[in-house]
């Protein structure tokens, strides 16, 4: 059976909201050019295509398809909000395993100007707009915020353990050209930024923007052509409502989803040399560190206060910067975790480039419903000659 690579990722410029920003479907064109134009391809040697996007329509993946000259045997659509992303990369993996394509593209991204936003959030689940926007609650960040809370209750998290990764995520972010912040934040800062829906401020929510991301999924004898650093997609396991009978969870799935890569690779949190995880606010990233077994349960506070998480420490962290630092662009959130691992593990990643990086997990999270995020999917990335 045919072995997947990762083989190229490309990303578009990144923008934020303004009535002159470019369409979503700009940006999805611009990251697909920017990804096969690193591996030298065209648009003749595709064919597959994945797409995930909440602003295209009524364009959709065959649309998208016939705008870029594509021929595909095989493509598919994600509707998992921000683990879409990272289940696509695997599903796309697992067509190249079928021999059923060779060479795949998955991108994901979205454009939004003043308004697009709001209207989203507003119609973005039926619990969402039935149930908590005639109300006037927060969307994601009141949802997300009773979460926080709740494990600060239970666990004694406080504010200022989360915020370190804030400022981390930022001093990577400086290093990344296509980041939408550009300057230093502190934890005073992010302590004292004005609130948003307690316990959350400013700086511990995203800023939705425009852009997408791209990667290129292929087979063995593909990669060999292609002569670029081959990095594996030795796993990916997904999860959906994972707690049927919740209505709000701290663990919508992380724990079954890690156990099951840990137990098919055969890594372990311990071997993991950088960690791209879902960050639309720091507790989801402190929750899959502890669904993933990084630490105890409960104890994601401690860890970020006592662990550097740099590009120069034990546990690298969203290296270039996540998305509380570049920006969420839509559904593209759920992909820039996996186009950062891969310019990681092919040694590309210039000043914010991890030392002997061999080893990543990506992870995507999201389709918030009425009191908890609804789907997970993580990877574990390898590269070509670990």
């Amino acid at each position: 059976m045919p072995e997947p690579y990762l083989a190229s990722y490309g990303s578009s410029p990144y923008e934020k909201i303004s009535p002159d920003c470019h369409e979503t479907v700009w940006h999805l064109v611009a990251a697909v050019r920017d990804c096969l134009a690193r591996a030298g391809l065209t648009p003749s040697d595709v064919d597959g295509l994945a797409l995930a996007s909440f602003s295209y329509p009524p364009g959709n993946v065959i649309t998208l398809a016939e705008m870029l000259s594509l021929r595909l045997r095989w493509c598919e659509e994600g509707q998992t909000g921000g683990a879409a992303g990272v289940q696509l990369v695997g599903h796309a993996a697992d067509q190249v395993r079928l021999g059923r394509a060779r060479c795949a593209l998955v991108v994901c991204g979205d454009a939004f100007r003043p308004g697009d936003h709001a209207r989203l959030l507003e119609n973005f689940a039926p619990a969402m707009r039935d149930h908590i926007g005639p109300h006037g609650f927060g969307g994601a960040n009141g949802l997300l915020a009773m979460l926080q809370t709740r494990h600060a209750h239970l666990h004694g998290t406080r504010r200022d353990q989360l915020a370190r990764l804030c400022v981390t995520q930022r001093e990577h972010a400086l290093l990344n050209p296509n980041a939408l912040f550009d300057r230093p934040l502190t934890v005073e800062q992010v302590l004292d930024a004005r609130p948003i829906a307690e316990p959350f401020h400013l700086f511990d929510c995203v800023m939705p923007c425009s852009g997408a991301e791209a990667v290129l999924v292929v087979s063995e004898d593909v990669s060999r052509a292609l002569a670029r650093p081959p990095v594996r997609l030795r796993a990916m396991r997904e999860i959906h409502n994972s707690a049927p009978d919740e209505l709000s969870s701290l663990d919508p799935g992380w724990r079954t989803v890690g156990d099951e890569l840990w137990a098919e690779t055969g890594y372990g949190p311990g071997d993991v040399d950088l960690a791209e995880l879902y960050d639309d606010y720091p507790i989801a990233v402190g929750l899959q560190l502890e669904g993933y077994g990084f630490c105890r349960e409960g104890g994601c506070g401690p860890f970020l206060e006592s662990t550097d998480v740099s590009i120069r420490g034990s546990l690298p962290i969203n290296t270039g910067g996540g998305q509380l630092s570049v920006g969420q662009s839509g559904a593209g959130g759920g992909l820039i975790h996996v186009t950062e691992a891969v310019q990681q593990l092919q040694g590309e990643a210039g000043a914010r480039q991890v030392a002997d990086a061999r080893v990543g997990l990506v992870s995507g999270y999201g389709y918030i419903s009425y009191g908890k995020g609804m789907c997970v999917a993580a990877a574990v990335l390898e590269r070509g000659d670990a």
